[in-house]
């Protein structure tokens, strides 16, 4: 069986009109097999896609020929079944979501850092590393010595900043992140607020587990993804991770074998969260989505988790 294709991508590019881009990408993937998410928005395009190789293809050229679209840069892995349940196109204020007015990642983001010089950096004793995910991403996996911000979503990052990192103390700051899309806006928000040497992982994590050969890694752990893989290793190939349905994060076979773990409901990570109602609402869809899987077919509904991409979004 030929492997399917993943193919995550981003661009920072003026779009006049994402509207009317939406429905005509749409169809491009439809008419290729093509599943996954991305998202438009004025200032540019991100997401996932994957399929076969010649429709992950069909729909990279189809974009490279929409203006403002030449020049992607997409970060490839493979795998043996389709990570996306559907082909979706979103349109949104912005592409990742910072909610800070005004970051224009194009106009003075920070110093692109290819994935085989990325090391040097983090040898560097004045360089503070900051990992831009968030906590549920970075549990699973990190480079070695990273400040972890503790966030729950992207737009807790400039709260983080503004309390912790100081332009005047912090001279070097370097940030990576999944694919290099949330350092793009992370990297421009220091540079406005007056941070003159800022680095980012060009590419991100992806484009540093393609090409940092594991032996001189400095990658430990996974790397989560946002599709049905739940986390790859440094083949870039699935890990060992699933996702609880309930609160969506990670889950390790440690955690499964928890008394907390209730398979579709409530995981260690949010037994004590979730309510009752809630639960049971959990429950039912559980066995509805086990029901059209006996079946054969797919559960959707407004609430039904395998009907969508069950991914936390990047912000």
């Amino acid at each position: 069986m030929p492997q399917i294709v993943v193919s995550a991508l981003y661009k920072f590019t003026p779009l006049d009109a994402p509207q009317k881009l939406r429905p005509r990408l749409l169809s491009v993937m439809l008419a290729n097999e093509v599943r996954g998410t991305l998202v438009l928005a004025c200032e540019g395009i991100n997401g996932t896609i994957c399929g076969a190789r010649d429709g992950v293809d069909a729909v990279l050229v189809w974009l490279e020929n929409q203006p403002g679209l030449a020049g992607l840069e997409p970060k490839e892995s493979f795998t043996d079944a389709m990570p996306f349940k559907r082909a979706k196109v979103k349109v949104k204020a912005e592409i990742v979501t910072l909610g800070v007015p005004g970051i224009a990642p194009g106009e003075g983001g920070g110093i692109h850092v290819e994935a085989k010089d990325w090391n040097a950096l983090l040898d560097d004793e004045a360089v503070v590393v900051v990992d831009v995910r968030n906590e549920y991403e970075v549990k699973i996996g990190s480079f070695e010595g990273a400040v972890n911000p503790h966030t729950t979503n992207f737009r807790e990052f400039p709260d983080f900043a503004e309390r912790y990192l100081n332009p005047r103390k912090h001279k070097k700051i370097a940030m990576y992140c999944t694919g290099g899309v949330r350092c793009e806006k992370s990297t421009a928000y220091l540079r406005r607020r007056g941070f003159e040497q800022v680095f980012q992982l060009k590419g991100g994590i992806l484009k540093y587990l393609e090409t940092v050969p594991e032996g001189e890694s400095r990658w430990r752990g996974a790397c989560f993804v946002f599709d049905d893989r739940v986390a790859v290793d440094h083949q870039l190939k699935r890990g060992d991770y699933d996702q609880c349905h309930a609160c969506r994060s990670p889950i390790s076979a440690a955690d499964k074998r928890s008394d907390q773990y209730i398979p579709g409901a409530a995981c260690p990570h949010c037994h004590e969260l979730v309510s009752a109602a809630d639960r049971a609402r959990f429950l039912q869809r559980e066995k509805q989505v086990e029901l059209a899987a006996s079946r054969g077919t797919v559960h959707i509904g407004p609430e039904a988790m395998a009907g969508r991409d069950t991914a936390p979004r990047h912000d």
